[in-house]
């Protein structure tokens, strides 16, 4: 399983490919999607949009995996996270791979065993659960990668359970 984990934002767009094989987690790629401030929203989007396609066609990812929104006491922040979200969402649609969401929670809990983590400790387990040189950089890029490997852990069992029902 091939797995994309997106931390949305409109600013700066995390992502992370990652594979699991049998029982090993493996890093394929990792970085930020960055878009200027002073951009156009629209423009800042469809540039997320256009890497995010790239990425999907060169990496032939099974599943998108996102982390889900956080509505904090910023409103605005929220609805540009939600719009980043979207067009990745598109993305995934227009070539009919499918899209899983998740919590900040539920990122940490399955990365670090409390979904109360630390960024430092999320990017440390990250490290560790992929067998990396070093944390992974920026946070953006480190979350992204432990939201596909939420998904590459989660998935398996989520496909048991909906076999057995």
């Amino acid at each position: 399983m091939l797995v994309l984990g997106i931390d949305p934002g409109t600013a700066n767009t995390g992502y992370g490919v990652v594979e699991r094989r049998g029982g090993r987690l493996l890093a394929h790629d990792g970085g930020v999607i960055s878009t200027a401030p002073r951009t156009a929203p629209e423009r800042r989007l469809a540039a997320i949009h256009a890497r995010v396609s790239e990425l999907l066609d060169e990496h032939a990812v099974d599943c998108v995996a996102l982390e889900d929104l956080y509505f904090g006491a910023n409103a605005r922040s929220a609805f540009a996270v939600g719009q980043a979200r979207g067009v990745v969402m598109l993305a995934a649609g227009q070539r009919g791979i499918p899209c899983a969401a998740y919590t900040p929670q539920q990122v940490k809990g399955a990365v670090c065993g409390s979904g109360r983590a630390a960024k430092d400790q999320v990017q440390r387990m990250v490290q560790t659960l992929l067998a990396l040189p070093a944390p992974p950089t920026p946070d953006h890029a480190a979350d992204a990668l432990a939201v596909a490997v939420c998904h590459a852990n989660r998935a398996p069992l989520a496909a048991s359970i909906g076999s057995a029902a």
